[in-house]
């Protein structure tokens, strides 16, 4: 299993959620990228929520990651608090709350399955 003392990793389904639980979001990041493969045949959920420290410039630093996710026509969405959701840029989806994130899972597979 992925869980370190950085990170907690939770499988629903076709979803993966990886939760920061440090806080220390370097680390965290530095985790979660050298994992990245692992993860490529899966949505992911990256779960900040409890990193209140968490900045705008920190979020723009999962652009690579969420990119090359999409490129393999998978989803990757951002939970994190306490930011100025209209500042982020649009290729990252970053949501409030795990429940959205999920939801945004949803819409997304389903415009995939349609074609979109």
């Amino acid at each position: 299993s992925f869980n370190s003392q950085f990170m907690k990793v939770d499988q629903k389904g076709h979803t993966i959620t990886i939760k920061d639980t440090q806080g220390d979001f370097a680390s965290f990041l530095d985790k979660v990228s050298q994992s990245n493969t692992a993860f490529d045949s899966h949505n992911l959920i990256i779960d900040l929520s409890h990193n209140k420290s968490i900045t705008l410039e920190d979020l723009k630093l999962l652009l690579p990651l969420a990119k090359q996710h999409k490129k393999l026509k998978k989803s990757f969405v951002v939970v994190a608090d306490g930011i100025d959701f209209n500042a982020v840029p649009a290729q990252l989806s970053v949501v409030p709350s795990n429940l959205e994130a999920h939801d945004i899972i949803e819409m997304e597979e389903i415009e995939r399955d349609l074609g979109f």
